[in-house]
């Protein structure tokens, strides 16, 4: 069925499931090897059937592919590598009839140096578009501007001398990915163009890149000498100058009906920076809150994680929690075991809040091994891009045994989603059953959180709304001591399956997770 436009009680990212879909690595149509459009539209019954609530894209704008798509060419057409507008549209009216609704990735702070913005701006001092930049004289001594270091590239600079023009100019990524000056109100205006372009095709929200880093102190200070090496896009905070232009955003997605979402990548780690871009509810729907990703499979570190967004994200927005993404490693390499992977999904998705799911987690994949003639990616994240394997075919259902990127280690193991959904002890078989009790509790869509007494080594946290109850329990490592709870319980979902429907005695153990219910 087609999305709600006006839902009466709360807006539809309130306790959604949102499932990230990296497009070269979801499915392909073809036998290219390469996943695109028509590969994910193709593959909506596998979303529909697990039960997410939405999609979020990773750019599949035209670009040179420096940085596969974050490097933007032309915000308002598809790259032919994953297929067209048309196609776009199609993707988005069957997602709307299946109840699925589309965010879309947006990129503020840079485009690509081949976008024709950026071809006028280096064309000459002199060109209208010369300020949509961020360009600066050398030092006396010819030096960049400041100290600031690029992301990507090592140690180096985050500016590049533009010989034609004599200046130098600045980019907080690669070189071939030039930052953007807000501070131009005509850039800021085409930014906002570019965003109505997607709405008005449909797009039910937008994953703000680097958002943080649209503002930037106008004297370009120098980062701190402790600081360097750390690139500057990972300590850029200057919310009088960033917030306004967020407030305006916000502004411009309020005009549209139907509860269009914007969640930010505020790459800070530092929670309580993260919560500032909510902005009093005149900022972010959602923002990414970072440090819960990089938490190691600890009880204590999990508790100070759940316990830092209940005071600092939780007074000033509806938080979110992310375990996987394009970007880092899977949970499932950094865990170690599908046992703690089986139990990191009850985790992420008993919390209060909106959890973000990566494609490819639901088959409890890990990065592949990329040897050094396959690396492609400049920041080192081949690995967790992996293609997902669909089938046990020596092809896993990409009609090429040869794509993009290397499987991964699951692939030829009963890792495929065909095998998976076969086998009803399967971790994809975990997360359906978690999404469906997600799904059927108020307490745990969008219901209050109260953290637990519980023994060493284990978490343990109660939803409530409306009457409902539920009780989440994680066993970390060390979770031996038997867990006293108020009232008969049933265990709903165990993510390892043993027990279900049964009343609840007690006993969790390491890597183990479960969902309680009131008998």
């Amino acid at each position: 069925m087609t999305p709600d436009p006006s839902p009466t009680s709360r807006p539809w990212w309130q306790g959604a499931v949102i499932y990230q879909i990296y497009p070269r690595s979801f499915a392909s149509s073809d036998a290219s090897g390469t996943g695109d459009l028509e590969g994910i539209r193709q593959h909506l019954d596998h979303l529909e059937w697990l039960g997410v609530d939405a999609i979020w894209l990773s750019p599949f704008y035209r670009s040179p592919m420096d940085d596969f798509g974050y490097d933007i060419s032309d915000h308002c057409d598809v790259d032919p590598t994953f297929g067209t507008l048309e196609d776009f549209d199609r993707l988005v009216a069957d997602c709307h009839a299946r109840g699925i609704r589309v965010v879309v990735d947006w990129v503020p702070n840079h485009t690509s140096d081949r976008h024709p913005w950026f071809e006028a701006a280096r064309s000459s001092r002199d060109d209208p578009h010369r300020d949509w930049y961020v360009w600066r004289d050398p030092t006396p001594d010819g030096a960049p501007p400041n100290n600031w270091v690029a992301a990507f590239t090592g140690p180096e600079p985050a500016w590049t001398f533009d010989e034609a023009t004599g200046q130098w100019y600045l980019h907080l990524f690669l070189p071939s990915q030039p930052d953007v000056s807000w501070d131009h109100p005509d850039l800021e205006a085409a930014m906002h163009d570019v965003l109505r372009f997607w709405l008005d095709r449909g797009v039910d929200g937008i994953r703000a890149d680097v958002l943080h880093a649209i503002g930037k102190d106008p004297a370009l200070p120098d980062d701190a000498d402790e600081l360097i090496p750390i690139p500057h896009s990972g300590l850029n905070h200057v919310p009088e100058v960033t917030l306004p232009r967020v407030r305006r955003l916000r502004d411009l997605l309020d005009s549209y009906p139907g509860d269009r979402m914007m969640v930010g990548e505020v790459y800070l780690l530092d929670t309580s920076l993260v919560a500032q871009y909510y902005d009093g509810g005149r900022g972010l729907h959602l923002s990414f809150n970072f440090p819960p990703l990089y938490a190691p499979w600890d009880a204590g570190a999990w508790r100070e994680r759940v316990d830092e967004v209940e005071e600092l994200i939780e007074p000033v927005g509806w938080p979110t929690w992310v375990l996987s993404n394009h970007d880092n490693r899977r949970h499932r390499t950094r865990y170690g075991s599908e046992d703690r992977a089986r139990a990191a999904a009850v985790l992420l998705l008993g919390l209060r809040g909106t959890p973000f799911l990566y494609a490819g987690e639901e088959l409890g994949l890990s990065d592949a091994p990329i040897p050094a003639d396959r690396v492609v990616d400049p920041g080192g994240r081949d690995g967790c891009r992996a293609p997902v394997p669909w089938t046990a075919t020596p092809d896993h259902g990409w009609g090429t045994e040869d794509a993009w990127l290397p499987w991964p280690p699951e692939a030829g193991t009963g890792g495929d989603a065909a095998s998976q959904r076969d086998d009803p002890s399967s971790i994809l078989h975990l997360y359906r059953r978690v999404l469906a009790a997600r799904r059927g509790s108020p307490a745990l869509t969008h219901g209050d959180q109260r953290v637990l007494v519980a023994p060493e080594g284990t978490l343990a946290w109660e939803r409530t709304a409306d009457g409902d109850r539920r009780v989440v329990v994680v066993g970390f490592a060390g979770a031996e001591d038997p867990l006293a709870l108020d009232g008969d319980l049933v265990v709903e979902v165990a993510s390892d399956g043993v027990g279900e429907g049964t009343a609840f005695d007690g006993v969790v153990g390491p890597d183990r997770a479960l969902v309680l219910r009131p008998a």
